[in-house]
């Protein structure tokens, strides 16, 4: 079975759409591009990644989806589209041509409106996604999950993956309301989740002791067949090293067997993102 990285990011300044992308994040402001990954990931020998948009534009999809025809281990893309557009879903269709195109994901974290995702204008571009047989990608906190709840029972063909286990507030030491939260979406919907960013999540002083109630209850929740290891390179290295990050989840999983890990570390993502 194939290790693939579900969550990976690349991006030129340059371009100039990031715009959560500022000059006081020191180690991210610069570019990052398929030379600095290539050996990261030939040193964990991870065989595929997935690309993830960092800018809500299309221009950062279809420049996405150029650097994956010229890199042969980006197996599929994850892009942008303006889901509230009126001509939504003729843009999730253009954009799907590209058949490197494998999901689409709006940037919810950062919409202040806790429920957009439930807004009726959007239903079109949801039914899209499914007409195409892309995924939805859930950039959510523990305080979107009652509404991604709402949107996976109002869309039941939709594919969802919540992104970096909801975000916990692991620094803080906030667990049990995300946890439950959790639980319930894990036990009544088919939604998968991204092993990924916890890393950050925990902080500066952040400790395999501190991501491992995190962790097991991932594991325990979705199962190794509904968990994607992702690295979120190059966010990760606020707090890690891709490699850091990469022996840390290993170590932390190892009490898996090797089918279960062989899961999270490749299968779920072929199996979701259909690569």
């Amino acid at each position: 079975m194939r290790r693939v990285d579900s969550h990976v990011h690349l991006w030129a300044l340059a371009r100039g759409d990031y715009g959560w992308l500022t000059p006081d994040l020191v180690p991210l402001y610069r570019d990052f591009g398929r030379a600095d990954l290539a050996p990261l990931v030939t040193a964990a020998a991870i065989d595929a990644v997935v690309l993830v948009q960092a800018a809500p534009s299309e221009a950062e999809t279809r420049y996405l989806l150029a650097e994956a025809a010229h890199y042969d281990r980006i197996a599929g893309v994850v892009g942008w589209v303006d889901m509230a557009a009126r001509d939504a879903s003729a843009r999730i269709a253009a954009l799907a041509e590209d058949r490197r195109l494998k999901g689409i994901r709006p940037m919810i974290q950062d919409i202040p409106e806790i429920d957009w995702m439930l807004r009726p204008e959007l239903g079109p571009a949801f039914r899209a996604l499914v007409s195409h047989d892309l995924a939805f990608d859930a950039l959510v906190r523990p305080v979107h999950l009652p509404a991604l709840r709402r949107l996976v029972d109002r869309h039941p063909d939709l594919r969802v993956v919540i992104d970096h286990g909801a975000k916990p507030a692991i620094a803080g030491g906030q667990f049990d309301d995300w946890a439950a939260a959790m639980s319930g979406l894990a036990r009544s919907t088919p939604v998968f989740c991204k092993l990924s960013g916890l890393v950050t999540e925990g902080g500066a002083a952040w400790s395999e002791d501190r991501l491992r109630p995190y962790i097991d209850h991932l594991v325990d929740c979705f199962s190794p067949a509904r968990l994607l290891w992702g690295s979120d390179w190059p966010v990760v290295t606020l707090a890690a090293s891709y490699g850091t990050w990469w022996s840390t989840a290993n170590r932390l999983l190892t009490g898996l067997d090797r089918h279960a890990r062989d899961r999270i570390f490749g299968g779920s993502a072929e199996t979701f993102y259909r690569l």
